[in-house]
């Protein structure tokens, strides 16, 4: 069989203060070759269904939409850790965003 994979997030609330910069961590267990994997980023806001954000593999960051470019971003750090960030925060940001890999 193949190996399980486990992703991890940092925190589980993360707030801040409008116009800032919010980052998420997320840190992956049971990849080999992490730095060529596809993690894919969703988002969740309460008004709305699960959507995905944009995905980043080996360093490329692939957009689902364009208009979100230069609010979102990703990359990945150390060996086995991707970040995702949420640009000049507002009320409107508000959900839940997560990590997966497929």
């Amino acid at each position: 069989g193949q190996a399980q994979v486990l992703l991890k997030q940092s925190k589980v609330s993360i707030t801040r203060e409008q116009t800032k910069t919010a980052w998420i961590e997320c840190t992956v267990e049971g990849i080999d070759d992490f730095q060529s994997a596809y993690i894919h980023w969703y988002r969740h806001l309460p008004s709305r269904g699960p959507e995905r954000v944009l995905y980043i593999g080996s360093s490329q960051v692939v957009y689902d939409d364009d208009s979100y470019k230069g609010k979102y971003f990703s990359l990945k750090k150390r060996t086995n850790v991707c970040a995702f960030s949420v640009n000049d925060v507002n009320s409107n940001d508000e959900g839940t965003y997560y990590c997966a890999y497929w």
